[in-house]
C-alpha cells in the first residue's frame, strides 16, 4: 500500500457519498466499528454515529487479564449509554480467548512495541471483525486503533483492504488521530470520566509501560 495515501481525505470522500446517497432517500448504512476501548472509541462514536448505524464490535483477546478486560469492555458499555447519539449504537461483545492471541503472535513475543507482533495482532482482530460484519450482513468495518498515535494506520488500512476483499464487506479507511482526533478522545474521556490505560493491553505492552515507568524513577 502507499504510504503516501490520505486516509481521512479517503473517508471524507466515503462520507460525501453517503450524504448524497441520503438525500436521494437510501436508508443509513450500518458500520461494525472494532473498539479497542471506551477512551479510544469515545471521539470515533461521536464523529461517525450521523452516518452510520453502529455497531461497537469488542473483540480483544490481546488483554491479557479478565479483569482488565472486563473493566475495558464495561467502561465501553457505559461510555455508550451516556454518549449523545443522531443515530443506533449498540454493543456486540466477542469471544474472549486470550489463547487466540498467543497463537497469534507466537514467535514474535519478544518483539517491541509497534513491531510484527503489534501488526499479527491487528491481523487477528481485523480478520474477526471483517468476519461478524459479514456474517451479519453489515454494509462497512473498520476500527478504532488507528486513533492511537502509537498505532500504525498504513499497517492497519492495509490489513482491513485485504480483508474486505476476502469476507466481500466494505472496508471503512481511517486515521482517527487527523483532525485532532486524539486530542478529542482525551477530552471525552475526562468529560465522561473514562478509565484510561497506560498500555495497550497485551501482557508485553504492559511489562514494556512498566519498565519504562521504572526507569524513568530511577533517572530522577
Amino acid at each position: 500500500m502507499d504510504s503516501n495515501i490520505n486516509f481521512q481525505l479517503k473517508m471524507d470522500k466515503k462520507i460525501e457519498e453517503i450524504i448524497k446517497s441520503r438525500e436521494k432517500g437510501d436508508d443509513l448504512p450500518s458500520l461494525l466499528l472494532h473498539g479497542c476501548c471506551a477512551p479510544c472509541s469515545s471521539y470515533v462514536l461521536e464523529y461517525l454515529n450521523s452516518y452510520f448505524n453502529i455497531t461497537s464490535f469488542y473483540y480483544n483477546p490481546n488483554i491479557s487479564e479478565e479483569t482488565e478486560y472486563r473493566k475495558r469492555v464495561s467502561e465501553l458499555e457505559r461510555l455508550i449509554k451516556e454518549l449523545p447519539v443522531e443515530n443506533q449504537v449498540e454493543l456486540l461483545e466477542g469471544s474472549y480467548i486470550p489463547a487466540e492471541f498467543d497463537d497469534a503472535v507466537k514467535g514474535l513475543e519478544t518483539l517491541g512495541e509497534r513491531s510484527r507482533r503489534c501488526y499479527a495482532c491487528y491481523e487477528l482482530r481485523l480478520k474477526e471483525t471483517a468476519r461478524v460484519a459479514a456474517d451479519k450482513g453489515f454494509d462497512y468495518f473498520t476500527t478504532t486503533l488507528s486513533i492511537s498515535p502509537y498505532k500504525n494506520a498504513r499497517w492497519l488500512n492495509e490489513i482491513g483492504e485485504r480483508f474486505s476483499k476476502e469476507y466481500g464487506v466494505e472496508y471503512l479507511y481511517a486515521d482517527f488521530k487527523k483532525r485532532n482526533g486524539y486530542k478529542r478522545s482525551i477530552e471525552l474521556s475526562e468529560q465522561y470520566h473514562l478509565y484510561r490505560q497506560d498500555y495497550c493491553g497485551c501482557r508485553y505492552s504492559k511489562e514494556e509501560s512498566e519498565r519504562k515507568k521504572a526507569n524513568k524513577n530511577v533517572d530522577i
